[in-house]
């Protein structure tokens, strides 16, 4: 059984006007992301897969819903399925850590940029054991059809490493490159390689292949670096400011 939530469900993204439109674009330049990507700001391709690696608590889902809220400031339309957390749990972590990135920059009426992009999300969640792909795909094919949402980029938080992960990674993947979309993954693992670095749980290196990018979460000094394990390198780690889970802002050249 799958819940579904979100708040402008089959209605019309509201205008925000010349102002507040310019808001949003300084907030996706200035958004530390943009290190990971093109310049087009897109970080994995059409079809992509990326992971969140981290053990439980380090900050994996504040991240995954930075990395959403960076396409939702895009104008684009987001699909975010929890498999651990309920609705009510997902809306606050949205709520909470966009209200601290407009704490942040300064930005006022944020009220009104929020409500325009959280008209491109829809939350929906599911039990553990009753998630499977088909089920997913039968989901948004709904709501494409009743125009309440045609996601570009899924977020799925919590997916389980078990025996069966293969399977399920790839129907996830036919199901990318069938509508042209990009899937995130927050996965939760214990493996440790031998540079004591947290990679994908065992379950799954079989299939590391499937994905273009990899973002592991470690915890230095104080802080959570995010390290790219797989994909386009940076120059240094983006690192979660433990107070608010923001990504820092990069240093001024």
């Amino acid at each position: 059984m799958s819940n579904l939530s979100d708040a402008f469900v089959g209605s019309n993204p509201p205008y925000i006007g010349k102002e507040i439109d310019m808001v949003r674009q300084e907030l996706m330049l200035r958004n530390p992301l943009r290190m990971l990507g093109t310049h087009t700001g897109s970080i994995l391709p059409e079809g992509g897969f990326g992971a969140i690696v981290a053990r439980a608590g380090v900050g994996k889902t504040s991240l995954l819903v930075q990395i959403a809220l960076d396409r939702l400031l895009r104008n684009e339309g987001v699909l975010h399925i929890s498999l651990e957390d309920p609705v009510q749990k997902v809306l606050l972590w949205y709520d909470e850590i966009f209200q601290n990135i407009a704490l942040k920059h300064g930005i006022t009426q944020n009220d009104v940029l929020w409500d325009h992009i959280r008209s491109h999300r829809f939350i929906m969640t599911f039990h553990v054991d009753s998630f499977s792909v088909p089920k997913l795909e039968e989901r948004m094919v709904e709501l494409t059809e009743q125009r309440i949402i045609d996601p570009a980029i899924i977020m799925i938080d919590g997916l389980p490493a078990g025996e069966q992960v293969g399977e399920a990674l790839y129907q996830l993947k036919d199901l990318a490159e069938k509508y042209e979309q990009k899937i995130w993954f927050s996965i939760r693992s214990n493996q440790i390689n031998d540079k004591g670095k947290v990679e994908l749980p065992a379950t799954m290196q079989p299939f590391a292949n499937l994905f273009d990018m990899v973002l592991r979460l470690s915890p230095q000094n104080q802080e959570v670096h995010v390290e790219v394990a797989k994909g386009q390198q940076t120059e240094s780690d983006l690192i979660l400011d433990p107070a608010t889970m923001l990504l820092k802002d990069l240093p001024t050249v």
